[in-house]
This record gives structure tokens, C-alpha cells and sequence, in this order.
């Protein structure tokens, strides 16, 4: 862990909006049970761009860490003391971890939460992938791929300026990027690695232009699960369940300092969905 927290640290929580449907502090609070941090809480609070100033400084020696959704991870960034370098290659912040002195260090554990999502299923390093979108997960997936990716990345969009917006991500990150109109987006299928960042419903077009044999479909969403196409891909389907749990984990020893309890934490979150699709 980078920076210490207080000793008299015991809370966190999630921001966004909306943020409702957040499973982290299901996460969460499934490693704190396990860890036997009983003092410790882990809420989840309605803030947008407006509100995270104030909310950051109301904030008090109790506070460990916060987990930051959209549309914080970019709002948050001139409010922090620290950025890591991870974070910074895709001027997004999802983690701050607050320090004795009151400091908020902020960093991005989608990146490499990602990364220990593909290396679980054995996905070391592919020859090329497609990535399906262009918002802010898309440069965080592009960070990933430079990690596992040997050669070109093609990523399906919807306007040129999205295209410029990829190019100018694959430049900063040492990526290889060509952009292709989204309408075109079932070749980009049969890639050995394809990276879904999109909103729900924007794949279920493609679901009936699947390959006959797949190679591995990465889907950053979870609820609702499956998605039309995750439900529809012949190969190896990797669920936003698994980013969420490898990056909660980081974040988990970075507020707590101690080691997540991995396995728990992913039981928790698939009775959760469980529960929600009854």
C-alpha cells in the first residue's frame, strides 16, 4: 500500500450518479467481514460533479478511502494532492485513499483490475483485440492492452470525434490504434480479444453476428447478466463481475493494508446478482 491510512480509519464508500445499482459496497463489506474489520463501514452516496467538492471536504479522520464512478473519475482529479502515474496515463481517478495528514492520493485500479482478469483465464498476450466503445472505460481498456496486446487495436465508433478521442488515447499509451465505424462492429468480433465498453443494449445488435468459434469476449458490464451477446459468444466470456472484484480487491488493500480476501468477495457479489434477477 502506497500510503498509510489513520489508525482511526474505518469508513469508505462509493460515489457516483447514478449510483444505485453499485455492487461495491456488497465487495466491500464482504472483505471487512472476512478480515474481521467489524468497526469498519462502507457506504454508498448519490454525488456528481457538482458535489464532489463539498463532499471531499466534509470528510474526516474516519475516512479510509473512496471508490469513484462515473462521471467523478475525471471531476476528482484537480481535487486530489497526488495522482499515480497509472492513473494519470488515462486522466481517470476510481480510487482515493486519504493519509494522515489528510492528504487524497488518488489512483486507477480498473487498469490493472483488468489485466488480473484477462491473466485469470490464462490471457497473457493476445496478437490483436477489438474494443467495442470509446467513452472513459475504453481508455482504460486501452491502458490494459498495452500490457497484453502485441500488435493493432481496432476500436468501433460512433462519431469521428470518438475516433479522434482513441487515437489520441492509443498515442499517449503506446497503443496501435485504427478506428472503425461502428456499423461495423461484427468484424470486429472475430478478433482474438474483444473488449466491450459500452452501455447495456448497445451490443445486442451484434449478438446474432457472433463467429462460430470465438476467442475471448471481455464484457465490462454486470447487471444485467448476461448480456445478449456475452450470452450469445461461442468462446471464453470474461464478466464486468471479474473487473469489479480484481479492481475492488486493490482497492481493499490499499485502504485497509491488509490482503483481500479475493474468493469472498467474488461469492458475495454472484449471490448479489443472483438475488437481483429472482
Amino acid at each position: 500500500m502506497p500510503h498509510p491510512v489513520p489508525e482511526t480509519a474505518t469508513r469508505a464508500a462509493v460515489l457516483g450518479s447514478p449510483i444505485a445499482h453499485s455492487l461495491s459496497p456488497v465487495l466491500h463489506r464482504a472483505a471487512y467481514a472476512e478480515l474481521g474489520l467489524d468497526a469498519w463501514t462502507y457506504g454508498r452516496y448519490e454525488v456528481d460533479e457538482e458535489g464532489i467538492a463539498g463532499f471531499l471536504a466534509g470528510l474526516d479522520a474516519r475516512w479510509a478511502g473512496l471508490s469513484l464512478t462515473m462521471p467523478l473519475k475525471r471531476a476528482v482529479l484537480p481535487l486530489l494532492d497526488e495522482v499515480t502515474e497509472t492513473a494519470a496515463s488515462v486522466e481517470a481517478v476510481n480510487t482515493v485513499v486519504f493519509t494522515g495528514e489528510g492528504r487524497g492520493h488518488g489512483d486507477n485500479t480498473d487498469i490493472p483490475g483488468l489485466v488480473a482478469a484477462l491473466h485469470e483465464r490464462g490471457i497473457d498476450s493476445v496478437e490483436s483485440a477489438a474494443v467495442l466503445g470509446a467513452g472513459a472505460t475504453a481508455s482504460s481498456a486501452l491502458a490494459a492492452l498495452s500490457r497484453v496486446c502485441e500488435g493493432e487495436v481496432t476500436a468501433y465508433v460512433r462519431s469521428q470525434e470518438r475516433a479522434r478521442e482513441m487515437h489520441g488515447w492509443g498515442e499517449r499509451l503506446g497503443v496501435a490504434v485504427r478506428t472503425a465505424d461502428w456499423a461495423r462492429a461484427a468484424e470486429g468480433l472475430r478478433a482474438p480479444l474483444v473488449i466491450s465498453t459500452t452501455p447495456a443494449g448497445a451490443t445486442d445488435g451484434l449478438a446474432q453476428a457472433v463467429p462460430a468459434s470465438g476467442g475471448t469476449l471481455f464484457d465490462v458490464l454486470y447487471d444485467p447478466w448476461p448480456t445478449a451477446l456475452a450470452a450469445a459468444w461461442p468462446g471464453t466470456v470474461i464478466g464486468g463481475l471479474d473487473l469489479l472484484v480484481h479492481q475492488a480487491v486493490l482497492q481493499v488493500e490499499q485502504m485497509t493494508g491488509r490482503p483481500a480476501p479475493l474468493a469472498a468477495m467474488r461469492a458475495a457479489g454472484e449471490a448479489e446478482l443472483r438475488s437481483r434477477a429472482v
